[in-house]
């Protein structure tokens, strides 16, 4: 049960994380920007969060999404370690914290 709920938290928020970065509001378009990533970046990681989520809702593709969402997380909590925006760490360890429990449960 642990399983299954974690991917569905893990889905639904690599979710709504891509579509705010693919859509590009103020904000995330000002972070972008001060991160020194060009305009299309977010649309980038938008779609690439989107993909993570729907690779972990299919049962044979879900350790590949599992990986590519891992990896996006690494890249944004690298970027705000470097930059030492440390406002985006606590929303950033709720999404290690489900990849572990959906990777470790699994």
């Amino acid at each position: 049960m642990v399983h299954i709920l974690s991917l569905w938290f893990l889905g639904v928020a690599l979710s709504c994380a891509g579509i705010v970065n693919a859509i590009g509001t103020s904000g995330t378009r000002s972070d972008f920007a001060r991160w020194g990533y060009p305009r299309w970046w977010g649309i980038l990681t938008g779609g690439l969060e989107i993909s993570s989520a729907a690779l972990i809702a299919i049962p044979v593709s879900r350790i590949p999404g599992l990986a590519l969402g891992a990896v996006v997380i690494a890249a944004a909590i690298f970027t705000v370690l470097r930059h030492r925006d440390y406002q985006h760490l606590p929303p950033l360890s709720v999404f290690v914290s489900l990849i572990a429990l959906a990777t470790i449960s699994s």
